[in-house]
């Protein structure tokens, strides 16, 4: 064949297979929901359309576009204290601790999580937090409380909690990725130029690990915004996010063409969301050189 080269061959052999997966199991099925959520639901089941009704309906409707800033601001809760205790602590591994061994071992303590089932990480703070549970028992035992509470489960509070411990490896490894890249010269400088280790903390360290906070950020707030087993487990009635309203769609209410909007909606608002972290990582390497 005139042109081709048989140089190309491996290359088109490696590159096919993922190609493929994406075509089959990402574009084809986001296809089918986008072309669903212009469809009309028509007791018992739905018919073909083009109209746009589905999507006036989120955001007419309270139930749906509350449901949506509830979950971004509970994404937004989870990502804000997962940086505040994940920075602290990638911080105090890398620059902290001299042993290369009490380093690993500590670094795999935050990543080991990951390694369990999801559902299991979920239920053990159901545990933790109801009326029986550990929380509550050691907060009777010492006196805090005459009687165990039913206030620290099924509701915002737990859900922060538990998506914070759920995802905050997620928020770990690029910060600590990003401060162990920071050449130790740098920081050295800044002491021998009279910075205080607040100063070169502040003017040094954190500018140069932003692209990793911002990787962190990104993937915590998107997992968080499309996370629909932590609600079912410890959310309770003021939990129920945007994904759990998605499920109940397909399934309790068979209204596909909505739920297949409402799952449109929160696609665009994620690509929005890594769109933004790109231009973010993209203007900080380009201030940094």
């Amino acid at each position: 064949m005139k042109g081709f080269r048989l140089d190309r061959l491996p290359g088109l052999a490696v590159l096919s297979a993922p190609l493929v997966w994406a075509v089959l199991f990402l574009f084809i099925p986001y296809l089918i929901i986008f072309t669903y959520s212009f469809w009309l639901k028509k007791y018992p089941t739905f018919i073909p359309a083009f109209q746009f009704g589905n999507y006036a309906q989120i955001f007419a409707d309270p139930q749906y576009y509350q449901v949506l800033l509830r979950t971004g601001k509970i994404a937004l809760m989870v990502t804000a204290l997962s940086l505040l205790l994940a920075y602290p602590f990638a911080y105090f591994l890398v620059f902290k601790v001299k042993s290369s061994r009490v380093r690993s071992l500590l670094y795999m303590a935050v990543i080991a999580p990951l390694w369990v089932s999801y559902l299991l990480r979920a239920y053990i703070w159901k545990t933790i937090l109801g009326s029986e549970g550990v929380l509550n028992s050691f907060l009777v035992w010492t006196g805090i409380l005459s009687a165990p509470t039913d206030l620290l489960l099924y509701n915002q509070f737990s859900m922060v909690v538990t998506l914070t411990y759920i995802f905050i490896p997620f928020m770990v490894m690029p910060i600590f990725t990003a401060l162990e890249k920071i050449p130790r010269n740098l920081v050295e400088a800044a002491g021998d130029l009279g910075v205080t280790p607040w100063g070169a903390l502040a003017k040094v360290i954190w500018p140069l690990s932003l692209p990793g906070v911002i990787a962190g950020a990104t993937f915590t707030f998107c997992l968080t915004f499309g996370d629909f087993i932590a609600p079912m487990l410890v959310g309770g009635p003021d939990g129920v996010m945007i994904a759990n309203v998605i499920t109940s769609q397909y399934g309790a209410a068979l209204n596909w063409p909505l739920g297949s909007a409402l799952a449109v909606v929160l696609l665009i608002i994620v690509l929005i969301i890594i769109e933004l972290s790109d231009r973010l990582q993209r203007k900080d390497r380009i201030g940094l050189g």
